[in-house]
């Protein structure tokens, strides 16, 4: 299996072996038959086809041995296994009484001379060992196959929020993996991410992502925001430097999202890329994006690993991508920034008991990928219609925004820009190193709020003799919302979403195009808006990005080089993914994207009831 990001050619050129291609989340892929010339003339090979329905389906499949593993959508949780070249079914295993999100991913763990492969997954709040053979759990494993995650860290909390929606990360014989935990209120479940024996289930480290008294960085909280803090979640994807043993975790963000009173400090290690000694779950460095986070910037995407060449020396490095439409570039045994990173002055908040933190981290190369902010005069042309929606809203709610960590106020709407769903989200990156070019979607799209006291009869009583919960906890109405007309258009100038080529040998951006298309738009000659997006891309040696991700439900081909589209099709849902590539026993090469529903960044009549959901293979002729 691939066991480095930066693994054999000749493991490459056959398999998929995690998430991200190879433990560093490259998403690159040394197969060389589908090239720039010959892209246009792919076509459907096969499609594994589940129907309709109105769940979410984020899956990435591996490819192993020749055989598929995917995971199934949101609320049919479980994992088949399928003829790559085919896609016939082998075997279909479904977990019991799950609850929470669906995985975007299962694991593969190769085995040993003692022991064979495994699959390991997360249903819920348990964490399932299967046989990559049959399909049938583990009895050695936990407790016949499971294990259950809430035990030790949400016991106080039976049914306080606590689900697992990546897969974890594989070192020898360890499983790595964090929760997604609540966003709003203090008391909760921990989001410790934790390691266990692949081979028996049983735990073997703990690392505590709000520091208790004696241990490093602690008081980063205040005095007592520490006790049985929720969080801060851990759900992004995890990447591993196996040559060196280390783990880097991409760190969410406190509880409550928005209103930190009571928790004064920067809040370490939320927001923070964490680099871990993989065996022991030591603390090596981290790096925090945002410091007392009051705008939901919650780290979600794979770092990505690879080796930057400056002065004719090569540096180990680690890139994050932010909500924030910032990419991080790090000496990966420091973390120390590679690229210039500057504390600027960010703007204060207006809600009593608040104390916002007065800077906040710019990246200076590369520069930010998209807007980060936005004024009323900067809001859509598209059409009239939208215009007139989006200025009439924007005036009745007094709508304002001071930059990009303006946080919701007590008076008037804010409008975060980007917002929740803006900049690079868990699609992560792409990496290839022939070029040094790291790609990066992006959505630029907002969100809108205000914060209001909880009325007194929605107030939740603190655990025992633990500090009272603050009596401003949560956004006025039943949740923020996103900063787009009725029909789903986005209420600032586009481009709505881009796809950006950053030179990691430079800190330069090399292009930036357009993400997508909006189809009425297109009929009345608008062209270049782009698309919100969530899913991600890979990269090929031959030179090629492929993405699904739009709105628009499509799945496309770039060149690397340029940016320019070589090919499209169009799917019968929107790919809420990212596809993988391998080479298949007939020698063909595949490229493969689950068609599953609505992106997260959709909204509006084409995103709502049921929707068709394939996993599609394309080939050459």
């Amino acid at each position: 299996m691939i066991l480095a990001a930066g693994a054999t050619e000749a493991l490459a050129q056959t398999t998929w072996a995690g998430f991200g291609g190879d433990p560093g989340h490259t998403r690159y892929s040394t197969l060389n038959q589908i090239t720039p010339a010959n892209v246009a003339k792919l076509r459907q090979a096969w499609a594994y086809d589940l129907g309709s329905m109105g769940r979410k389906w984020e899956a990435t499949p591996l490819v192993v041995d020749d055989v598929m593993y995917l995971t199934l959508p949101q609320g049919a949780d479980g994992v088949v296994a399928l003829d790559p070249v085919t896609g016939k079914q082998l075997w279909k295993y479904e977990a019991k009484d799950s609850r929470g999100r669906s995985n975007r991913a299962v694991s593969y763990w190769p085995g040993d001379a003692k022991t064979p492969p495994r699959l390991l997954f997360a249903s819920g709040d348990k964490l399932i060992a299967l046989s990559a053979k049959t399909g049938q759990p583990v009895k050695e494993f936990g407790d016949n196959g499971v294990v259950n995650l809430r035990i030790g860290v949400a016991d106080n909390y039976p049914t306080g929020a606590y689900s697992f929606s990546s897969p974890p990360a594989i070192y020898k014989d360890l499983a790595i993996l964090g929760p997604s935990t609540q966003e709003t209120g203090r008391y909760g479940p921990s989001g410790d991410p934790r390691a266990f024996d692949i081979r028996t289930g049983k735990m073997i480290w703990r690392f505590h992502l709000v520091p208790r008294p004696g241990e490093p960085n602690e008081g980063t909280w205040g005095p007592e925001g520490w006790q049985e803090r929720s969080g801060p979640s851990m759900w992004g994807l995890i990447s591993v430097d196996t040559e060196r043993g280390i783990v880097f975790l991409p760190v969410g963000n406190p509880s409550s999202s928005f209103y930190g009173a009571d928790r004064p400090g920067t809040n370490l290690y939320a927001n923070c890329v964490l680099a871990l000694d993989a065996a022991t779950g030591k603390l090596l460095w981290y790096f925090q994006t945002t410091h007392h986070d009051l705008v939901d910037a919650d780290l979600a995407a794979a770092p990505i690993l690879f080796d930057i060449t400056r002065n004719g020396r090569k540096i180990p490095a680690v890139a994050q991508v932010t909500k924030l439409n910032m990419v991080f570039i790090l000496d990966r045994l420091t973390g120390k920034p590679i690229y210039p990173v500057e504390e600027r002055p960010a703007p204060k908040s207006t809600v009593p008991g608040e104390v916002s933190w007065p800077t906040q981290p710019y990246t200076v190369k590369p520069a930010p990928l998209g807007r980060l902010s936005i004024t009323r005069d900067e809001l859509t042309t598209v059409t009239p219609e939208s215009r007139q929606f989006c200025l009439e809203w924007w005036d009745r709610e007094h709508m304002r925004n001071e930059g990009v960590f303006s946080s919701y106020g007590s008076e008037g709407t804010t409008v975060m820009f980007p917002g929740t769903i803006g900049g690079g989200n868990w699609g992560g990156m792409a990496f290839n190193p022939q070029l040094g070019y790291l790609f990066v979607n992006i959505s630029n799209l907002g969100t809108i709020g205000k914060l209001a006291p909880v009325p007194p009869n929605s107030r939740r009583s603190a655990p025992s003799g633990l500090p009272p919960l603050p009596e401003v906890d949560y956004l006025n109405g039943p949740a923020y919302t996103r900063f787009q007309d009725e029909n789903g258009l986005p209420c600032q100038q586009p481009p709505w979403g881009e796809l950006a080529a950053i030179n990691v040998n430079t800190g330069d951006v090399a292009w930036k195009v357009p993400l997508g298309i909006v189809d009425s738009l297109e009929a009345k000659g608008i062209t270049n808006t782009g698309t919100p997006n969530v899913g991600g891309a890979i990269a090929t040696s031959t030179g090629l990005v492929f993405i699904g991700a739009t709105r628009d439900k499509r799945f496309r081909a770039f060149d690397a080089k340029t940016g320019k589209l070589l090919w499209e099709t169009k799917l019968e849902a929107s790919a809420a993914a990212s596809p993988v590539t391998y080479r298949g026993k007939d020698g063909k090469q595949y490229v493969v994207i689950a068609a599953g529903g609505p992106s997260d960044a959709g909204r509006g009549t084409e995103f709502e009831g049921n929707f068709p959901q394939k996993l599609i293979a394309f080939s050459l002729p």
